[in-house]
């Protein structure tokens, strides 16, 4: 494939995929209280447009500052994992049940904590990406070559020398891909807690647009975080190709 229609090629794909999906509900007859067009999803957007952006901003508002909080916590409990066979082996299990457990059955027991509103949506979008932060940094730290740890110990470096000069270099390209997982993860926190417990962001209104039967609004709030995603996504890819380019394949 030419580099200039690799280049263009998930454009052309995305494009595609939309053009089938209008023609296809024209020609089956689809009404839009089943699946609206994007043309009409497109015009719901801009009629919509004054009453959508302050539910945008918000959702994007608890989204960013749940997942710093997310990956401050989640960088901290992957190093410390990763660095202490014990804590490996104590902690482990422990998180793994914490991220079993829904989200939205969460979601009521944090509305009896600290109300309904914005806190409840911050900390579901911080625990929920959580968990794959803290995977991929234990992960990379526990599993650094042996040789390196050899070399290390053969220079008399101490316990957090090699931590800080061999585990966290080892670790970086398994933050960053974790990142990219994470803050898509932590759209779907925020959305599920607005649609439970908030009268603001795009998940409560999506939730009054379906009560209403506006279908083409539901589908332009799934737009609108498609595209809020798919930005934050690229963001970090741009960023671990800047620090951690050594670790990709060319």
């Amino acid at each position: 494939m030419k580099p200039t229609l690799r280049k263009f090629a998930p454009v052309i794909l995305i494009v595609g995929v939309f053009v089938f999906w209008e023609f296809f509900c024209l020609a089956a007859g689809i009404s839009e209280l089943v699946l609206p067009r994007p043309t009409r999803i497109l015009a719901a957007f801009f009629e919509y447009a004054p009453a959508i952006w302050p539910h945008a901003w918000q959702t994007l508002y608890t989204t960013l500052v749940g997942f710093t909080f997310g990956v401050m916590i989640g960088l901290s409990l992957g190093v410390l994992i990763g660095s202490s066979k014990l804590a490996y082996d104590t902690a482990y299990p422990l998180l793994v049940g914490i991220s079993s457990i829904p989200k939205v059955a969460v979601v009521p027991i944090l509305v009896l904590w600290f109300g309904a509103g914005t806190v409840p949506a911050i900390l579901t979008a911080m625990i929920i990406c959580i968990f794959p932060i803290v995977v991929n940094v234990s992960t990379g730290i526990a599993t650094v070559e042996p040789e390196l740890e050899d070399v290390m110990r053969s220079l008399k470096a101490k316990r957090w020398e090699m931590l800080w000069n061999v585990g966290l270099p080892r670790s970086m390209p398994y933050f960053f891909a974790s990142l990219k997982v994470a803050i898509t993860l932590s759209f779907v926190g925020s959305v599920i807690a607005e649609t439970v417990a908030s009268n603001k962001g795009v998940g409560n209104m999506m939730l009054i647009a379906s009560s209403s039967f506006n279908v083409p609004l539901v589908f332009a709030g799934l737009m609108i975080l498609a595209i809020m995603g798919i930005t934050l996504y690229a963001i970090f890819s741009v960023v671990e190709r800047r620090m951690v380019g050594w670790a990709l394949r060319k």
